[in-house]
């Protein structure tokens, strides 16, 4: 009878789990004030959302009576309001950690999740920290949380004997909703315990499910709201100190305008009036061997904020706008290029996006970039004409996305650039979809891109893949396909490296869902990928993956992989010529990986790999350490070292054509190199407070390849020796960067900023082992370049000055 009783509770507790709760909220004609306390009169007659469940590790456990959590929820004309009471039994243990914004540190944290649509599709999320920092981001199930995105909003968080106290306001502004008069918000409340690494949601979120957005609760009785105008302005004002060995110190003064609009209660204009990106943060550039170029990161905040719509498909690379001209200067044997920018400057950007009540996104984004020329000057003559390396430029992207059933969307997305003159010209057109079951136990995704490129040759190209998995429960599996054909090219205003392949993969994987008695997390992957010459049928790639992670019950971290290439396979990419391929041997390795605890002052990452060829000689192996150090709440230094070596890396150095008639080189040169790469960053913080951050970020990076003999490329894909090439092709690259910046958040959505940069880099083909030689030189280089920056940017919202007049 006992066993029966327990069942059935257990099954009611399921199923109540599975139930979306429901909170009712209500009008409120009193003002409150921001400071943490609850004390005002409205707050003690409005509901209670409380019985928070266990998110991780324990999924499903009901939170401790000693440390409950209660929420309140209240509105009016302007905003929504929130008062969270987060009970527990030893206050003085609550971690909070002081960080600049959108960093949690080691801290307590609650948040609150709004989806004003409630259509589970994407939630608004709102942080606050137990150091009285703010946190926020859009997330969806698809593309996961995006903390790019910044709105402006009041917090305030309390440490009491208690526990500790969170008292938000939400401006309508900050969210999106439809304009009907009665409201229903998806809604969840989350509380992470950090010393226990303990997270907690008011609606159940249940993990053996593959979505998070669609597991939120109900908010009720908001009614008779209107949208708010939604008109901000961002002045800003900028100086900028540069100097360097080759010019004297110069001030520059910059000013401009951001502009965000709401067209209505679904869509928003973002305008950039005059780009100002000169305190983005700096690239970690790289000795690059291979065939490819270097992706960089996108940290221009125009274009990382709200790009949910805009990276269907996987078609936008957002560096090119405003990135390397795309020709390079053409010299006579007489002549000089004396100045060849780097980049093109960017004129102006904008963004219009947002979804209609029906589920429909629309998103467009728009840049134009100027003419940029390079100066090249007649050594004879001394006269200095100039040549067009990049015209008068357009970028745009059009995306449709059509969401159904609250879990699965069909896109259609265009880019275009279109150069002014007889430039090149580049059209990729695509179809994307993302279909789940109705309970969310399987996915079927894929897409069909179609490339048009307008040049001195036209060409055509096509990618397409499709995927299928499950994506519920402990075990679950997944495979697919892809095909690319040889003209497909949609690197214009995107990023594309390999070509003319077609592949096969598949993957499975277990997880814990529930902590054991050794582990809190558990999970274990095998993937396999091959890939194939799409004309020849010759395999490019064949590899097999398997990784481990795991979070012991003292919460560090363990993880360990071996990646193995079972066969030999052909490298079509390498030697830099149609048709000719690399035979590439067999290989396995692996790694470890250990990270203990951020919650201890002390903690450290240490990362070793290893892995060898079926090659005499062949092997790489490295290693990374990562130190960290907690001093107290306001200060911390984090350090990391890394080292890699690669043994008898054979690659491309050269190709030699004697025949002046013919376009393919004679001969494809090879070496066969020792590859060293040595890096150190430190990176720290001193937050006096919650709103001013004092900041420092240092890279030294250096690496280099030394030739130890030359190879000729045979016509099998087999390398020979080939001793009569003299060149000197060893490649040595030096980096330093270092950031000291303090940043002031003196009011919502206005900051101070001040930043002192510098930066240097060396490319040399002699190579000096001396190490510290090398940082030296760099040091002292005339390269060294210096600025110094203060920028000033004030958030003004048309509603706060209309009820100020």
């Amino acid at each position: 009878m006992k066993n029966q009783l327990l069942l059935c509770f257990l099954f009611l507790s399921a199923f109540g789990y599975s139930q979306k709760k429901v909170l009712q909220t209500k009008f409120i004609s009193e003002k409150i004030e921001i400071d943490g306390r609850l004390d005002e009169n409205t707050w003690q007659t409005a509901a209670i959302a409380n019985d928070f469940i266990m998110f991780d590790p324990d999924n499903g456990k009901a939170i401790p009576e000693n440390k409950r959590t209660e929420v309140k929820v209240l509105y009016d004309n302007d905003a929504i309001y929130i008062g969270a009471i987060m009970y527990d039994e030893n206050p003085g243990k609550i971690l909070r950690e002081i960080t600049q914004r959108d960093n949690f540190g080691t801290s307590d944290l609650f948040g609150v999740f709004i989806n004003g649509f409630n259509d589970g599709q994407q939630d608004f999320q709102f942080f606050v920290n137990a150091a009285d920092g703010q946190a926020d981001c859009i997330t969806t199930d698809t593309n996961g949380e995006d903390y790019s995105w910044d709105a402006v909003w009041k917090s305030k968080a309390v440490i009491t004997d208690k526990g500790w106290v969170v008292e938000m306001r939400i401006p309508y502004a900050a969210l999106r909703f439809s304009g009907e008069n009665k409201q229903t918000w998806g809604l969840n409340f989350f509380r992470e315990i950090r010393r226990d690494r303990h997270k907690y949601t008011w609606n159940f979120i249940d993990s053996k499910l593959g979505t998070f957005t669609q597991q939120t609760g109900v908010l009720e009785g908001i009614e008779n709201i209107k949208p708010p105008t939604r008109l901000f302005l961002l002045p800003y004002s900028s100086f900028y100190v540069n100097a360097n060995a080759q010019q004297k110190t110069y001030g520059t003064l910059k000013g401009g305008l951001d502009l965000k609009y709401g067209i209505n209660d679904a869509f928003t204009l973002d305008m950039i009036l005059i780009p100002d990106f000169g305190q983005t943060k700096y690239d970690d550039q790289i000795l690059n061997l291979g065939p490819f170029e270097q992706q960089f990161n996108e940290n221009r905040p125009f274009f990382t904020e709200g790009t949910d719509l805009f990276s269907k498909g996987n078609l936008v690379y957002s560096r090119r706008i405003g990135g390397n001209p795309i020709n390079y200067p053409t010299a006579e044997a007489n002549e000089e290029i004396i100045d060849n920018p780097a980049s093109v400057n960017l004129i102006n950007a904008l963004k219009v996006s947002g979804r209609t009540k029906n589920g429909l996104g629309i998103g467009i984004l728009n840049a134009v970039t100027e003419k940029t020329s390079a100066s090249i000057r007649n050594n004879d003559t001394q006269e200095v004409r100039k040549e067009v390396v990049e015209p008068l430029a357009n970028y745009n992207v059009l995306v449709l996305d059509q969401r159904f059933r609250k879990n699965s969307s069909v896109a259609f997305v265009n880019t275009n650039v279109t150069r002014n003159g007889s430039f090149r010209d580049g059209n990729v057109t695509a179809l994307a979809w993302d279909l789940n079951t109705k309970k969310n136990t399987y996915n079927l995704s894929g897409d069909f891109k179609y490339s048009y490129i307008n040049d001195v040759e036209n060409k055509k190209g096509i990618n397409s893949q499709l995927n299928f998995s499950e994506t519920s429960g402990k075990y679950r599996y997944g495979f697919g396909g892809n095909i690319v054909t040889k003209d497909f090219d949609n690197n214009d205003l995107g990023i594309n490296f390999e070509t003319n392949y077609y592949s096969l993969y598949g993957n499975t994987s277990y997880r814990i869902l529930n902590p054991t008695k050794v582990f809190n997390s558990f999970n274990a992957y095998l993937n396999l990928y091959s890939q194939f010459q799409k004309e020849t049928g010759k395999i490019q790639s064949s590899n097999i993956n398997l990784e481990i992670n795991s979070k012991n019950k003292k919460n560090h971290f363990f993880g360990l992989g071996i990646d193995a290439n079972a066969v030999e396979t052909y490298d079509y990419y390498e030697p830099r010529t149609a048709d000719r391929y690399v035979i590439k041997p067999t290989k396995i390795g692996g790694y470890l990986y250990v990270s203990t605890n951020y919650n201890n002052s002390f903690a450290i990452d240490v990362n070793p790999s290893y892995a060898f060829f079926d090659e005499a000689g062949r092997n790489s192996y490295g290693f990374s350490i990562g130190p960290r150090y907690r001093f107290n709440d306001k200060l911390s230094l984090n350090y990391n070292f890394n080292f890699f070596r690669q043994n008898n890396n054979k690659g491309y150095i050269d190709s030699i054509n004697d025949d002046m008639n013919s376009a393919t080189p004679n001969t494809i040169v090879f070496a066969n190199r020792n590859v060293i790469t040595y890096s150190n960053t430190l990176s720290g913080k001193y937050s006096l407070n919650s709103q001013m951050t004092f900041n420092i970020s240092l890279r030294q990076y250096w690496s280099y390849a030394e030739n130890k003999n030359t190879l000729s490329l045979e016509q099998n894909g087999r390398l020979a020796d080939f001793a009569g090439y003299t060149t000197n092709k060893n490649s040595s690259f030096y980096s330093w960067n270092a950031d000291l910046s303090y940043s002031w958040w003196f009011a919502p959505g206005s900051q101070v900023s001040v930043l002192y940069r510098n930066n240097a880099g060396a490319f040399g083909r002699d190579i000096n082992k001396e190490f510290k030689d090398n940082v030296t030189n760099l040091l002292n280089n005339d390269a060294l370049s210096h600025v110094f920056s203060i920028s000033v940017r004030y958030f003004i919202d048309y509603n706060q000055v209309k009820n100020k007049f």
